[in-house]
């Protein structure tokens, strides 16, 4: 179990990490670089690094859940298309993630109460619409294959999750107290 733990982390971070290396051959310009002239280096870094982010891990994902569920033909049949379109599904939520950290960014410097109280209820809804899309997934998971492989993926699904939210996480600063709001 400690194998497959490792190979999930070391298969996320080495996959996230490796892209915002240099390796001397040029990349092309992601689309929103080229989206809004006006945009600061700073919004084009955090949108270049989160395109970036969203497709190396979306790859990779996919490679790491195939490796750790080690599936036989039978049932890869089953799971590979319920995943996709879990995958798809899930899109739509990160889109309301990556809005929010958008918010919060723009925010940032003259949070007010209203704002962080905006903030934080839209992560709440966020995060217990990813919990019903994994209930709604494991269900059908579960009538596809069997109840130990539907909680096997979950379980992979949440690590994989875990080291993603870090991530994203650790690029955002603590959201500061203002002495003008109350507390």
């Amino acid at each position: 179990m400690k194998w497959i733990c490792s190979v999930v982390i070391f298969g996320v971070l080495a996959c996230t990490l490796m892209p915002a290396q240099s390796t001397g051959k040029s990349r092309a310009k992601p689309v929103s670089q080229t989206q809004d002239p006006s945009a600061s280096d700073h919004e084009l870094n955090i949108r270049a690094y989160i395109e970036l982010l969203r497709t190396d891990v979306r790859k990779s994902k996919s490679q790491i859940v195939g490796r750790v569920m080690q599936f036989d033909a039978d049932q890869a049949a089953s799971f590979w298309p319920i995943y996709r379109e879990f995958e798809t599904d899930l899109t739509t939520i990160g889109d309301r993630t990556l809005g929010l950290v958008k918010k919060y960014s723009d925010n940032y410097d003259q949070m007010t109460g209203e704002v962080a109280d905006q903030l934080a209820t839209e992560l709440l809804t966020i995060e217990q619409q990813r919990n019903d899309l994994k209930k709604q997934y494991y269900q059908r998971f579960k009538q596809a294959l069997d109840p130990i492989t539907a909680a096997r993926f979950l379980q992979v699904e949440n690590q994989l999750e875990r080291v993603i939210d870090l991530q994203i996480a650790s690029e955002l600063p603590v959201i500061q107290s203002s002495r003008g709001e109350a507390q």
